[in-house]
């Protein structure tokens, strides 16, 4: 019997992809090293009520094609043909999936076909991503940051990055990855010697035992997370909306800087820059606007009861300076006059119960660069000046806009908090009292906790940090955070929650909407 066209595209995995068609002929019978390889599992992301962007990476030259349905059987899958992979992209390849209104979870499976040998095609891999509600229902998702940093890479002993498996165990909706999400500023060491007496024993490869400055060096950082099994698992069943911060780059970067490093052959930061955006965006699934192709900054709807809006807090910031100008300047830009507009245009627009703003700094936490400051609060406390004014006018626009149930959520100083902010106790008073969340990391050292600036009037309800004169302690000892945010959709009730690495809930705050005016 002869089949027609569709139905061999509906045979899924009986059916063999080569040069743009469908056969029967099985690729298992060629040798194993003749067929490309999936390396680094899949990854969905961005997603939207009608879309979402997949991803996944061959071992060689090959065409992606994925199948989809909206069932684990793969009934009346529909298949695709995706870019190819090439080492132009590092052999990382995307695709934005469209079509897909209506339906609650998308399941998809990819494979490579080999570009130059006719019927070798890899296994599929398979994976699973919830998809925006049309209507209201219960919403929860995690956000964290800081991946493998500070040394601590992946011990397979101690099996590997364990937090990715404890949040994927609360089958969350979708993840915030709020930043650093590599660490290419931070070679490994092969072992490690724990106050504990025992060992610390990462899995290293030639681009980690060195700072990133090429190309391909960047793409090392990336490739080298996904080596771990709980990161892949997690990436294979949660969409992702990611952010980047410094050490994609390097530690405290700013647009200009000039490095005193004698790790770096090449010093022009925004050299590596350019190089580390690039493989940031070849290895996450995040949706590039033709427009704005390098764009990070973003927004996403989540259903009635919730809006995201993604913050890029790093690529159009002044210089690191001592942050106490009284004057707005290109050096007192932390947001960017295009980002500060979108943004506040953004929640104007809005039409979500929740506006979460998932920054990839704090706001009123002092961060320190040297004598300079690395973030927004200049440890002064006083009336709003460098990085602040733009906050402060930021704030001030959110009040008199009357824009409301605005939280915020971020990571970067490695260890967790709950800060509530008021004019009751701020200097500057022109703002309606909001929440800020902090957790992280993920694994990587930590650190903490820090000083609090109080010009916005924040305040600590919760924070978890390694013991005092403690710093930089591994994952094994435990300090690993992450936050989950539950909307329940019948109350509209926001339930923030701060977990560890067990999973152990460690502190939580349900927050009731406000109505509009």
């Amino acid at each position: 019997m002869q089949l027609s066209r569709r139905q061999l595209l509906r045979l899924g995995v009986q059916g063999s992809v080569v040069a743009g068609s469908v056969t029967v002929a099985p690729s298992i019978v060629l040798a194993e090293s003749r067929r490309p390889a999936v390396v680094g599992g899949v990854m969905s992301g961005d997603p939207m009520a009608d879309r979402v962007m997949l991803w996944s990476r061959a071992d060689r030259p090959a065409r992606m094609w994925i199948e989809w349905a909206d069932n684990p059987e793969f009934r009346n899958a529909v298949q695709l043909r995706g870019p190819d992979a090439l080492p132009a992209t590092g052999m990382a390849t995307k695709l934005d999936v469209t079509g897909l209104q209506g339906m609650d979870e998308l399941h998809y499976r990819v494979r490579f076909a080999a570009l130059d040998e006719r019927g070798a095609q890899s296994e599929p891999v398979i994976g699973r991503c919830r998809l925006p509600p049309a209507s209201r229902r219960d919403v929860c998702f995690v956000w964290s940051g800081d991946t493998a940093g500070q040394g601590w890479g992946i011990d397979e002993s101690r099996g590997g990055m364990t937090i990715y498996e404890t949040m994927r165990g609360q089958q969350p909706d979708f993840f915030i990855h709020s930043g650093d999400t590599v660490y290419a500023d931070g070679p490994l060491e092969e072992t490690v010697n724990l106050d504990d007496g025992s060992t610390w024993r990462n899995r290293l490869t030639p681009e980690k035992v060195k700072v990133a400055e090429s190309l391909d060096e960047f793409r090392g950082q990336f490739a080298y997370n996904l080596l771990d099994d709980n990161l892949r698992r997690f990436n294979a069943e949660i969409p992702m909306l990611a952010q980047w911060d410094d050490h994609e780059t390097t530690n405290n970067w700013y647009p200009g800087e000039v490095l005193e490093d004698d790790r770096y052959n090449e010093t022009q930061v925004s050299l590596l820059a350019a190089r580390a955006k690039r493989a940031f965006l070849e290895f996450m699934p995040l949706r590039q606007m033709p427009s704005s192709p390098n764009r990070i900054y973003r927004r996403f709807p989540y259903g009635p009861g919730l809006e995201v809006f993604m913050l890029d807090m790093r690529s159009y910031r002044g210089r690191n300076t001592t942050n106490r100008q009284t004057s707005a300047s290109d050096d007192t830009d932390f947001l960017g006059q295009n980002q500060f507009d979108w943004l506040l245009d953004s929640l104007r627009d809005s039409q979500a119960t929740w506006k979460i703003i998932a920054a990839d700094m704090p706001i009123g936490l002092v961060v320190s660069d040297g004598d300079n400051f690395e973030a927004i609060a200049n440890a002064e406390g006083g009336e709003p000046a460098g990085r602040e004014l733009e906050i402060a006018r930021l704030l001030k626009a959110i009040r008199d806009e009357g824009i409301h149930n605005v939280v915020w959520l971020t990571a970067d100083v490695h260890y967790t908090a709950a800060h509530h902010y008021s004019p009751e106790r701020a200097s500057f008073k022109e703002f309606e009292p909001f929440w800020e969340f902090v957790s992280g990391p993920l694994h990587a050292g930590t650190f903490g906790p820090g000083e609090l600036d109080g010009t916005f009037g924040p305040e600590v309800h919760y924070q978890k940090a390694p013991p005092e004169g403690q710093s930089n302690l591994p994952p094994s000892r435990g300090y690993q955070f992450f936050g989950q945010v539950d909307l329940d959709g019948d109350s509209d009730e926001l339930t923030v929650t701060l977990m560890d690495t067990a999973g152990n809930a460690l502190y939580s705050k349900t927050l009731s909407p406000r109505a509009a005016a």
